[in-house]
């Protein structure tokens, strides 16, 4: 009995250790048709923000994260809203399979 309970307790810590840990991302908000955050194919919009949340709304484009290499889907897709094309700070857990983001928290970067 107690090597069963010692086998459960390993097998219980070995996957919390491999659960993903908090990380800080900083980057562009934009959409996943403007992944890079170039809108000038697009010019959904007078203004990055603009072409953004149009994309978002009139073509089903998500909001991502685009930290200047790699673009990361955003779990939240309400919060980004009012982000759009401005820089950020993304608190969360990385799917690296996904490359999404399980947003904690999002706020304007200095």
């Amino acid at each position: 009995m107690v090597g069963v309970l010692a086998l459960a307790a390993l097998s219980l810590s070995a996957a919390q250790d491999r659960q993903p840990s908090k990380q800080t991302f900083t980057g562009i908000v934009t959409d996943s048709m403007c992944a890079t955050g170039d809108h000038s194919r697009m010019q959904m919009g007078p203004t990055d923000a603009d072409c953004t949340r149009a994309c978002i709304s009139a073509h089903g484009a998500s909001y991502v994260l685009y930290d200047g290499k790699n673009v990361y889907t955003l779990s939240d897709q309400k919060t980004p809203e009012r982000f759009a094309a401005q820089k950020v700070r993304v608190v969360g857990t990385l799917d690296a399979k996904t490359k999404t983001i399980q947003v904690e928290s999002i706020s304007a970067a200095k």
